[in-house]
């Protein structure tokens, strides 16, 4: 794989020096793009941008931003140090995570709980997008005992991560083919039907279980009715937990979250068994709705309705090139915005192939600071195009998720919760952690 540095300017080469086609009768080269052969330690031209005349409108496409690269003895590359001086090539968008906010809106939910509450945490689906392999191990060391996760194949990886003292609940509960994982990693089943807890007594006799009912949100766990011909049997071998989950508990006012609650009540009343009804919407309801233990999740994050939370993340998306669209011109596919005035155009790294919508296109804000810069045109697989005609300066980077721009924000834009654009977020970012001894 070549490296890319860019040529100093003025160099002059003959038009298709590489072994690839250059425009012909390209002669005087300015910064252009070169690719170091390592085998041979010398430069050979890739392609390059012709000499500008001012004022021609060529200036447009002239700016090109890419990252630092290492001096060329990292390479054996025998190439001038000044080509090096402000190299770049084209970088990845930076997803940085604040552990210290993480923990901060841990322990405020958690004091929102009396002391005979246990406060969990839901770390499933890699903690949101965000990183199981961190965010669960700190706050393992902070205190967290409990944790819940969406399958067993995500316990048997919380379980090298968190070590073997925290429990880890399995909330789809024991399917067919879990039980070796299950037993050998002493992962805790939230025990969803009849058939499951078949499943789990025949196959492992004697390990920990929990039970989820169906309270009214049809969806996963015991209805009534299936649920008081088990109980006995259920009681008798002894479960960790039994819980329940409200349908709608990021609205304070909704009537189903008292329905949800008196139906809890009265499919466990009387049962010596922990009990657990809410998760973030839940704890915030109030006392009535926390039980012996409560499950945040993306209040972790300060997602909504934890809105009082320390923001936890930000998305910085780099500027690799910037230029000046005169009116009457488009950008993007589709022809999808045209200028009406002079506009300054910044393309930024990322785009749908990194969980980016594509409906943000020509509706969503990126922040220089605390100043908005409006996404124009389409968003395609790895780039987007913003509007920065009225900053002072071109920046490195602009943000997309901020404190100014939380992750509910940007699904309120295009119809969806911050939830899913969290746990959207793609591979090819840049992971930052900071804080909680990262």
């Amino acid at each position: 794989m070549p490296i890319v540095i860019p040529s100093p300017a003025g160099v002059a080469l003959p038009a298709g020096r590489s072994g690839g086609s250059a425009p012909s009768g390209l002669a005087a080269l300015t910064p252009g793009i070169f690719a170091a052969n390592r085998k041979a330690k010398r430069a050979l031209v890739l392609f390059s941008l012709p000499q500008i005349s001012p004022g021609t409108g060529a200036e447009r496409s002239a700016r090109i931003f890419l990252p630092p690269i290492p001096p060329a003895g990292r390479f054996g590359l025998d190439l001038p140090p000044r080509w090096f001086k402000n190299s770049v090539i084209m970088t990845t968008a930076s997803l940085r995570i604040d552990l210290d906010a993480i923990l901060s809106n841990w322990r405020a939910l958690d004091a929102l709980s009396g002391t005979a509450t246990q406060t969990a945490a839901v770390v499933k689906a890699d903690c949101y997008g965000l990183g199981a392999s961190r965010i669960a191990r700190m706050l393992a060391r902070n205190g967290v005992r409990t944790f819940f996760v969406a399958c067993a194949e995500e316990g048997a990886t919380l379980r090298q991560i968190v070590g073997e003292a925290p429990e880890i609940f399995i909330l789809s509960g024991h399917c067919a083919g879990d039980t070796e994982m299950i037993g050998d990693l002493s992962l805790t089943p939230v025990l969803n039907s009849a058939e499951q807890m078949h499943r789990h007594f025949e196959a492992l006799p004697g390990a920990a279980f929990g039970i989820q009912l169906d309270t009214g949100m049809n969806r996963l766990g015991f209805e009534a009715s299936d649920w008081f011909a088990a109980a006995p049997a259920v009681l008798a071998a002894g479960p960790k937990l039994i819980m329940s989950h409200l349908a709608c508990s990021d609205e304070a006012d909704h009537p189903m979250n008292r329905q949800q609650l008196t139906e809890f009540k009265r499919m466990t009343e009387g049962m010596k068994v922990p009990r657990s009804l809410s998760a973030t919407g839940g704890i915030l309801l109030g006392s009535e709705f926390h039980f012996d233990l409560v499950r945040p999740g993306i209040g972790l994050y300060a997602g909504r309705p934890f809105e009082a939370g320390t923001p936890a993340v930000t998305l910085s998306l780099p500027v690799i090139q910037t230029r000046e669209v005169h009116p009457g011109e488009t950008v993007g596919y589709s022809n999808a915005w045209t200028a009406e005035t002079e506009t300054r155009v910044a393309t930024v790294a990322a785009g749908y192939a990194d969980g980016l919508s594509r409906r943000l296109g020509n509706v969503a804000t990126l922040w220089a600071g605390d100043i908005p810069c409006p996404v124009i045109g389409k968003v395609s697989m790895d780039l987007i195009t913003v509007d920065i005609t009225h900053l002072d300066e071109v920046p490195d980077a602009l943000d997309l998720i901020g404190p100014n721009q939380r992750v509910d924000a940007i699904g309120d834009l295009i119809g969806t919760i911050g939830y899913e654009i969290l746990t959207s977020l793609g591979h090819r970012y840049q992971r930052s952690y900071v804080g909680g001894a990262a």
